[in-house]
């Protein structure tokens, strides 16, 4: 492929993906004004961080040639205060005590199933669970962040009840918001990997989709699919727990890598 192909792709392909994001940047009140100085931030960013010469300290020369912004511009950006990034520690922790709860046999009834948990207690309890799967966080803490999205209830006798086998904000916009920026710069990161990639170590990254299927066939459609997608997902997650030395402190070996498989379902009418 030629680079003008290459090129032509790109554009392509970076409008496909600006179309769905702008129209939630619109939607919440975000100017082209503020995205475009988001944008030049960012380009700054990575070529500072990822695309020096070897051996040799970047320069805001170098930067500026690569990015296409003045030197001022780039002095400019470094020299202001970054923006905190929106962590996902808040949104890892219910969804691992979650996690824990739909597969962990110590918080299971008699019939396997994820049991009612009294809040307080050495074993079995809520808190044995925050202990065992969120660290140092306060049981009452995660219960009620779990509570106020729908995801647990307190049962009329004390006990906690599990509603949903995920952690999916519902209450709070913002937490929503950071799902997108995380979950999307997650698929990116793979296929910019596999861009790259030498014969033999691109990383997995498939769908499965039809342009054919009638709209009474839809709704029924997806609640199959996601039955399927959440089954599949508590199964890696059973996996993935295996390897990870917070879940398994047996685990030895050098270095921390952050790794995940995501499932998502899409639909759109075609006119």
């Amino acid at each position: 492929m030629s680079t003008v192909d290459i090129a032509q792709a790109l554009g392509e392909a970076a409008r496909s993906i600006l179309r769905p994001l702008v129209r939630v940047l619109l939607r919440n009140g975000v100017p082209y004004g503020a995205f475009a100085e988001m944008a030049r931030r960012v380009y700054v960013e990575v070529a500072e961080e990822q695309f020096a010469l070897p051996g040799k300290k970047q320069t805001v020369s170098r930067i500026s040639t690569l990015t296409g912004l003045t030197r001022k511009e780039v002095t400019r950006i470094q020299a202001e205060p970054e923006a905190p990034e929106a962590g996902a520690e808040r949104h890892n922790r219910p969804a691992r005590v979650i996690g824990g709860w739909v597969r962990g046999r110590a918080y299971h009834d008699k019939r396997g199933r994820p049991a009612d948990l009294p809040l307080e207690g050495e074993k079995g309890s809520f808190a044995a669970l925050v202990r065992e799967f969120s660290g140092d966080i306060p049981p009452r803490a995660i219960a009620d962040e779990l509570a106020r999205v729908g995801a647990i209830e307190e049962r009329p006798d004390g006990t906690l009840r599990l509603l949903t086998r995920a952690f999916i904000p519902r209450g709070d916009k913002a937490e929503q918001v950071s799902i997108l920026g995380t979950d999307v710069a997650d698929l990116i990161r793979s296929i910019d990997h596999n861009l790259t990639a030498a014969p033999g170590e691109a990383y997995f990254q498939r769908r499965v989709s039809y342009d054919n299927v009638p709209q009474e066939a839809v709704p029924a459609l997806a609640k199959k699919l996601s039955r399927k997608a959440q089954a599949c997902l508590e199964s890696l997650d059973r996996i993935l727990a295996a390897s990870d030395r917070d879940r398994s402190p047996a685990i030895k070996g050098s270095g921390r890598y952050r790794t995940g498989v995501g499932i998502y379902y899409f639909q759109e009418q075609i006119e």
